[in-house]
């Protein structure tokens, strides 16, 4: 297995030599170690295949979500949700249902046999959304403040709210449920969920409300306030996994805690930088675990169905449920386009896939694994490029209109 740690060694040593190079020429780092992900699945597909399905690669997958939960907390800069509360809450509490039950019914389609609960983690794995591989749409200013300012909530949040429901579908699926049953398996999961709301928010609490008292009193140093951010979704990770609680909503919540406490800290930004970095390294191995996975999951039967589910998934699955979600709000209809049409899968899509690839029988998995490099892929193609167009066209208009406004 000496292969892969070479292989992706070297692609994060050429990004980083070239970075510069690559920003300017709209070449990011997932891309550059997709492709190292691809060129490893070309030559070892066996052991790629092995590498996936094994238990090692299930809890690495589990600890580095448990890390990119917290760390997509921190992304929620001043109030919990945003400066637009209200859109923000629209878009994840009704927008996110609806897209999750449109990908359903569209999922029946691609596969008849599926069962309910094998369609909800499928939803689960494409609907996700993460900006690390268009990550310069959240900085572009020809975007609308308030359009980043919702995509930025909904992208820090979605997929800590998306997890529970993935394991209940998951269990179910997988005839792991108590009792086999829906409500069995909705029981365990809302103590499971429960449990974990209860430790998050406590060690969030705790640990907000310690490190602000031992920063005003010189207790600490720059260091030492790094390491305590690096360290922190790991211990809700495992607290909450002794206790038997859910070890993703437990990190994910204990960073909403503790971020929420510490926003005001002078040494706020510097704290970050230890575990932006590391959440940087962690994102980067899952992209070349997918560019191993693309290779595996192309070279098999993928059906025009599927790449129909998928580009839908991408577009009108996601698009129509935003706009409904988004009647009679602030947003204009360009604004509402632009929220709908800026939502790339990422990081959350691939574990989701990964872990769902592991813990289903091989069959669903293997649909799973499919349906998840499909939706990325078209993501980096659509989103990759299709971003920084839709932000070039809606500067221009902005252009038009002010020189119309400057007319005679």
């Amino acid at each position: 297995m000496i292969e892969p740690i070479l292989a992706v060694s070297t692609a994060l040593v050429v990004w980083a030599m070239l970075a510069g190079w690559f920003e300017r020429h709209r070449i990011t780092a997932p891309m550059v170690v997709v492709a190292a992900g691809i060129v490893i699945g070309a030559l070892g597909p066996d052991t790629v295949g092995e590498a996936l399905n094994a238990s090692t690669a299930l809890h690495a997958a589990e600890i580095i979500l448990a890390i990119l939960l917290f760390i997509d907390s921190s992304e929620v800069r001043g109030r919990l949700l945003g400066s637009h509360p209200g859109a923000a809450l629209r878009v994840l509490l009704v927008a996110t249902p609806l897209s999750i039950a449109a990908a359903m019914l569209l999922g029946a389609w691609v596969f008849p046999k599926a069962g309910w609960a094998l369609l909800l983690v499928l939803a689960c794995v494409v609907v996700p959304t993460d900006f690390s591989p268009a990550a310069a749409t959240l900085r572009d200013d020809r975007v609308p403040a308030k359009v980043r300012d919702v995509l930025n909530i909904e992208a820090g949040y979605k997929d800590g709210l998306l997890a529970p429901v993935l394991f209940f579908g998951i269990a179910l699926a997988a005839g792991t449920a108590p009792s086999g049953s829906a409500l069995g398996a909705l029981g365990a999961v809302s103590w499971a969920v429960g449990v974990a709301i209860v430790v998050g928010a406590t060690i969030g609490w705790l640990l907000g409300r310690g490190v602000n008292a031992a920063e005003r009193r010189g207790l600490m140093t720059t260091q030492s306030g790094r390491v305590i951010v690096v360290v922190a979704p790991v211990l809700a990770f495992a607290a909450s996994y002794g206790l038997g609680g859910n070890e993703f909503v437990a990190p994910f919540l204990c960073g909403v805690v503790f971020h929420h406490l510490r926003r005001r800290s002078a040494h706020f930004v510097d704290g970050h930088r230890l575990i932006d970095d590391v959440g940087f390294l962690l994102t980067a191995q899952m992209w070349f675990v997918f560019g191993a996975a693309a290779f595996l999951a192309l070279t098999g039967d993928v059906s025009w169905q599927l790449i129909v589910f998928c580009l839908a998934v991408l577009t009108v699955v996601r698009m129509a449920p935003i706009a409904l979600s988004l009647l009679g709000s602030e947003f204009t209809k360009t604004e509402v386009l632009l929220i709908g049409w800026l939502g790339p899968r990422g990081t959350p899509s691939i574990v989701f896939g990964l872990l769902a690839f592991n813990l289903l029988p091989t069959d669903d998995g293997d649909d799973v694994l499919s349906v998840m490099v499909l939706t990325v892929l078209g993501s980096i193609v659509l989103h990759g490029a299709g971003s920084p167009l839709a932000a070039h066209l809606l500067d221009r208009r902005r252009a038009r209109r002010q020189v119309k406004g400057a007319g005679p």
